[in-house]
This record gives C-alpha cells, structure tokens and sequence, in this order.
C-alpha cells in the first residue's frame, strides 16, 4: 500500500492506455461513466502528462490529490503521527 504510488511512477505513463474496459457500464450500455479513463487519467498525471490526463478524465484532477493526501495520512500512521486527520471519520 505504502509503495504502490511508487510502482506507478515506475511504470510508463500508456501502461493502461491499451487492451479491453473493465467498465460494466460501457460494456452494457455502450456509455462512458463518469469514472472512465479515471486510471488513465491519474496514469498520465502522475506522470506528468497535464493534457493527455485531461483528455482521459478531468476527475482525475480531483481524485489525484485526495489519493495522495489519503496515501499521506496512511503513511502518517505507519510512522505515529496525525497528518489529515479528517480522514480518521471515513472509516
């Protein structure tokens, strides 16, 4: 858990640009969710990739940071320290 936004540093950016959805969504309906192209998107941010990111998904732009802080907060944990302590009401 603690590594895992490392390993997708590690990763090229087009790793999961390619191959079939998971999308139940758009196998059904033929529709893109709100949440598609949302792993490509935080893919291609992570990685710098501002346009491409934006192109996949815009909520990347949201969901990227509140990761990150949440992947703070948990790292923050391991080491005994409060850091966003408000996520201590989600769960």
């Amino acid at each position: 858990m603690v590594t895992g936004p490392f390993y997708l540093l590690w990763l090229p950016s087009d790793y999961f640009d390619h191959g079939e959805t998971l999308c139940l969504y758009k196998n059904l309906f033929d529709f893109n969710c709100p949440g598609c192209g949302l792993t490509r998107g935080i893919m291609h941010l992570l990685h710098l990739d501002v346009a491409q990111a934006w192109e996949y998904s815009p909520i990347a732009f949201v969901v990227a940071p509140l990761l990150g802080m949440l992947w703070l907060h948990l790292l923050g944990k391991l080491i005994g320290r409060k850091i966003f302590s408000f996520f201590e009401k989600l769960y």
